[in-house]
């Protein structure tokens, strides 16, 4: 497209992982560079479940979009929700009427919750998959505290401190572990006139197994120190129905509990929908081997929004595939603009992992396995330095090791009605 000219517009619509790391490669080019998003922060996803579970507040894994490009004067960011990609004449339509055109789009939208088409647990369910999401959950929780301590009758008492987390992938069994030691670490020394032998904690999942991508010896080792924190596994039960006061499962079983977080599940969003492109069942949308879609070069999807194939199957929707993607594309625009051939996408496996709690994870990084107090340590820091600013860091870092000097969290004050 010949040399690289100082008007052209990139948008990147998503300011999660994928959004901000094409930002940051984009940076030094000398195109205009808008990022549209709905909220002003970037959001350290993973830890969420921390603040569901009142290990950390919101301000410590979130950080405005704008304190990140300060120093990037072709970097600006639009507080809006995309709504309309129109491919024909290329602009973004936003949900307040602006119609913003590009030379060249990166959709990095992310996902939502998936409930697979039951309704009821879509309204009634809580989640951890936003910040909203994860502070009404932390509300909700220690609420059910409150009520459960002047709860005279039984069983609605131990309806109230019935607590059920749907998904034994990694942000099920992150926050079952973290849930159990809010509860038996924190809320125990609290609530004095409680029972907390009452207390019953399920991590429900249909498959044959937790985290299903690691290794079995990982796998037999996460379901042991779950129940080691008092937590019942339950494996091959689906879920059918949650209506607010009552679980239901499929084959007929009914568990009386106000508390249902769901953890099974992402789909994309529905923007994608409006783009008419081939899609997956999880509306992710079908990407070539440059990241862009069919017959449209200048517009590329990452991240949880791409279906991406590698080795006859699609990628996980998981931050490193993102960050890797974000790179890929941020290289292949720059290419465009110069005229150069495009790059393809091969990702590179970094491992996954998984804390089930104090001194107790499980970390499995191409032929390196560990479990235990050295797996802990090791997704302690890689998170920790994923953090996007050092504030942030610095912050979470020393709750952490408050928390674990005191067995103590402070973040458990109900503030929403």
């Amino acid at each position: 497209m010949g040399q690289m000219d100082k008007k052209t517009h990139i948008i990147i619509v998503g300011a999660g992982f994928g959004g901000i790391q094409a930002a940051k490669l984009l940076a030094n080019t000398a195109a205009q560079i808008t990022i549209i998003d709905k909220h002003n922060y970037h959001l350290f996803q993973p830890l969420l479940y921390q603040v569901a579970t009142a290990g950390l507040s919101e301000k410590d894994i979130a950080c405005p979009i704008r304190t990140i490009f300060r120093d990037q004067k072709n970097i600006e960011f639009h507080m809006d929700e995309v709504i309309d990609i129109d491919l024909a004449d290329n602009r973004v339509i936003t949900i307040t009427g602006h119609q913003i055109p590009f030379d060249y789009l990166v959709v990095a939208t992310g996902s939502t919750n998936n409930f697979f088409g039951m309704e009821s647990l879509a309204k009634n369910a809580l989640c951890v998959k936003t910040l909203g999401q994860s502070v009404a959950t932390r509300d909700h929780i220690i609420k059910m505290f409150e009520l459960a301590a002047h709860e005279p009758d039984l069983e609605k008492r131990h309806s109230l401190l019935t607590f059920v987390v749907v998904g034994g992938g990694p942000t099920g069994v992150e926050c079952a572990g973290a849930l159990s030691e809010l509860i038996h670490f924190v809320l125990a020394k609290e609530y004095h006139n409680l029972n907390f032998k009452e207390v019953r904690i399920m991590l429900v999942e249909a498959s044959d197994a937790l985290l299903p991508v690691m290794p079995l010896e990982l796998q037999e080792a996460t379901a042991e120190i779950l129940l080691r924190k008092h937590i019942e596994v339950r494996l091959l039960v689906q879920v059918s129905g949650f209506d607010g006061n009552t679980l239901l499962l499929k084959g007929g079983e009914v568990i009386p509990t106000h508390t249902v977080i769901w953890a099974a599940g992402v789909c994309a969003t529905k923007l994608l929908d409006n783009l008419k492109q081939e899609q997956d069942r999880a509306h992710r949308v079908v990407v070539n081997e440059y990241l862009h879609i069919q017959n449209k070069a200048e517009v590329f999807i990452i991240g949880d929004a791409a279906h991406f194939e590698q080795e006859n199957s699609p990628l996980p929707m998981v931050a490193p595939v993102a960050i890797q993607q974000a790179g890929v594309v941020a290289q292949n625009i720059i290419s465009l603009m110069n005229g150069r051939p495009l790059q393809k996408f091969v990702y590179r496996p970094v491992g996954t992992m998984a804390t089930i709690g104090r001194n107790a994870a499980v970390v499995n990084i191409g032929k390196f396995k560990s479990q235990g107090f050295i797996a802990w340590i090791i997704w302690s820091l890689m998170h920790m330095l994923r953090l996007v600013h050092f504030r942030n860091r610095t912050v979470v870092f020393m709750k952490w090791i408050w928390e674990y000097l005191t067995y103590d969290r402070v973040e458990h004050v109900i503030n929403r009605d």
